[in-house]
């Protein structure tokens, strides 16, 4: 026998400044389940997720939860600054702060250590646990692989697979999706499709839906033109059955405008490409005895390295081991206490870093793009409208004006990764690259980074 739900939404419709986000939101959400929530940048993910908990009201339609659940959630950025330590966050509020700092033992988090001190990863691993203590009926999870290291996500997968309860979750990262989810919520034109399949199918599912809206669409062409030349030969009088027609065919003309934008979002993909310098320059940085640590954590210590034009390294290894550190170490962002760094200064250096801390939020996305004002911005030495440009990572015109600040997390990614990629650089040096983006996006920075000719 099926579960009955613990969440329902029933015709849900939202909308800000005037523009609907969502336009008859409906689904349901078992114990037992873990849904993954997929759609693009900017459709509304973690929006859905703050309706579920309360943060945001809909306009009109109907949330339903079971008498007495608990919904916890674990947003996209965590925020600990408030608290003295990392066991006074995770056990907040909670009768039994013991549940707390055995879940911290669990993601291997010091409950005692200062949340100022956390690396990215850190504080993702705090908040995960501060969310199990809880023990909710519904755990909503926004991202929740970012900043992981892969064994850490293997924690997350066993206790996933254990949790007795609802999940609702949005990640970038399909081996985690694929390994967790049992069913999947497809958010896209302002509704939802429910799969009862995980996300390891969702490929799949969604081609079929995608070629049957085509077909159609192509049937209702057909239709079209027949009903159009109807309509051009004149109609009589105010019969019925020619009201009647004439209602079908704005109907059909409705239904076409829907199916060409459905048909048209899908079939959109963001313009990402990084053109190399020009710098025939072989070395890139060598670095002598660098020696940095931060108390008893030793960052590195006499560290010698070259990296030379062509390489492309990738930096691994635990949460907090000072992966971000040596990056700025090698950038010269960081001072070490010995050793040294010397860069070519011939070389031209982009550098997305892990915060996205270059944006302002209360810059327009225009502002952001075209700091200098004006309305064109140079991409890889030519000039570019800035609208157009930012159409090649899939802004519509509309958000031009509106703040960083209301862009979704992969939304301010995508910004992050226009404003970087607008540069020719011999070096990209990418922290976290892939937060926040959907798959779609993901899977086309991968084959930017694999034509990348300069050294990554």
């Amino acid at each position: 026998m099926a579960e009955l739900p613990v969440l329902s939404m029933s015709d849900v419709r939202l909308s800000f400044g005037g523009t609907p986000l969502f336009e008859g939101v409906t689904f349901t959400l078992a114990k037992g389940e873990r849904a993954a929530l997929v759609g693009r940048n900017g459709a509304g993910k973690s929006t859905l997720m703050r309706v579920v908990t309360g943060r945001f009201a809909p306009d009109s339609g109907e949330l339903w939860l079971q008498p007495g659940t608990e919904v916890v959630a674990v947003e996209q950025e965590p925020d600990l600054s408030s608290y003295d330590t990392v066991l006074d966050y995770a056990a907040e509020g909670l009768d039994q702060p013991w549940m707390a700092e055995a879940e911290l033992g669990q993601f291997e988090v010091d409950p005692k250590a200062d949340p100022k001190t956390l690396s990215g990863g850190q504080i993702r691993r705090a908040a995960l646990a501060r969310a199990f203590a809880r023990e909710p009926d519904v755990l909503l999870l926004d991202e929740p692989t970012n900043h992981l290291d892969v064994p850490m996500i293997e924690t997350l997968e066993a206790r996933l697979k254990t949790f007795p309860g609802a999940v609702l979750l949005v990640s970038h990262d399909r081996r985690f999706m694929d390994n967790v989810t049992t069913n999947t919520l497809w958010l896209r034109d302002g509704k939802v499709m429910k799969s009862p399949r995980g996300y390891a199918y969702f490929d799949d599912w969604a081609a079929e839906i995608e070629a049957a809206e085509e077909k159609q669409l192509a049937k209702l062409k057909t239709q079209m033109k027949a009903e159009n030349r109807w309509l051009a030969r004149g109609v009589t009088g105010r019969r019925a059955r020619n009201m009647g027609r004439l209602r079908k065919l704005q109907a059909m003309r409705a239904e076409q405008a829907n199916l060409r934008a459905a048909v048209s979002a899908n079939q959109a993909t963001a313009g990402l490409s990084a053109q190399a310098g020009d710098s025939q320059s072989r070395k890139v940085l060598e670095a002598y005895g660098l020696t940095k640590a931060y108390g008893a954590l030793q960052i590195v210590d006499g560290l010698d390295l070259k990296i030379l034009r062509g390489d492309r390294i990738g930096l691994i290894g635990p949460n907090g081991v000072g992966k971000t550190t040596l990056i700025k170490l090698l950038l010269g962002e960081i001072v070490p206490e010995s050793g040294s760094v010397k860069r070519n200064p011939n070389l031209t250096i982009t550098y997305l870093d892990q915060a996205r801390d270059t944006l302002n939020p209360s810059d327009t996305l225009w502002e952001a793009l075209t700091p200098s004002g004006g309305d064109s911005i140079v991409v890889q030495g030519h000039p570019r409208h800035v609208a157009g440009y930012a159409k090649d990572f899939l802004f519509k015109p509309e958000q031009l004006r509106q703040p960083v600040s209301a862009l979704s997390g992969g939304e301010r990614n995508r910004l992050t990764l226009a404003i970087a990629l607008a540069q020719a650089a011999d070096v990209l040096v990418l922290d976290e690259p892939t937060n926040d983006l959907d798959m779609q996006t993901l899977e086309l920075l991968e084959d930017m980074l694999l034509s990348f000719e300069g050294t990554l």
